[in-house]
């Protein structure tokens, strides 16, 4: 398995333009615990799962209006790379590189 925890910077460039945040990751066996605080306040990551080096995830966004981020990355070595769906607006891409 990858070593997937720590605290990232983590990037999404959305429809909404560029969304940085620090991106925390904790994980237990096959699954994980976190979230991303950053701009647009915080969200938890839910129903984290770690398969190897990928992590997949929800979260749920409430501004600027309701809706669930469907989340997946790939972690090498202190950088990770994803995508965050957005419901209508598509699939923006994340980028992050471990602080610690």
């Amino acid at each position: 398995m990858a070593n997937v925890d720590g605290t990232w910077d983590a990037v999404v460039k959305s429809p909404m333009g560029e969304q940085r945040s620090t991106f925390t990751v904790q994980s237990t066996g096959d699954s994980f615990t976190g979230g991303m605080q950053g701009q647009m306040g915080a969200l938890s990551a839910e129903n984290g799962k770690v398969e190897g080096d990928r992590l997949t995830w929800t979260m749920q966004m409430t501004s600027p209006f309701p809706m669930t981020l469907e989340c997946h990355a790939t972690v090498q070595g202190d950088s990770m790379t994803g995508e965050v769906k957005a419901g209508a607006f598509g699939s923006s891409p994340l980028t992050a590189t471990r602080k610690s």
